[in-house]
């Protein structure tokens, strides 16, 4: 899928009408996503996020954009690099 929309840094929107919120761990990952960019949806084998955005050379976890992650679960994350 290519890239509809991703004019907020946290939010990025596919072809498909798919929204998907990014882990705010790996949003420097897709800095270089462009919308010619394929990105391909695949589910994570983590508790963290419910699926991987892999494209432009760069895997970030991500949930779909009604989600949220809780406070702990983010600074856990972050804390551990």
């Amino acid at each position: 899928m290519k890239i509809r929309s991703h004019s907020e840094s946290h939010i990025v929107e596919l072809d498909d009408g798919s929204r998907w919120k990014i882990f705010p761990g790996d949003l420097d990952l897709t800095l270089n996503w462009k919308p010619v960019t394929e990105i391909v949806v695949m589910p994570a084998d983590d508790d963290l996020s419910s699926h991987l955005l892999v494209g432009g050379d760069a895997k970030v976890r991500a949930i779909a954009e009604g989600e949220s992650w809780s406070a702990g679960e983010v600074k856990a994350v972050l804390k551990e690099g």
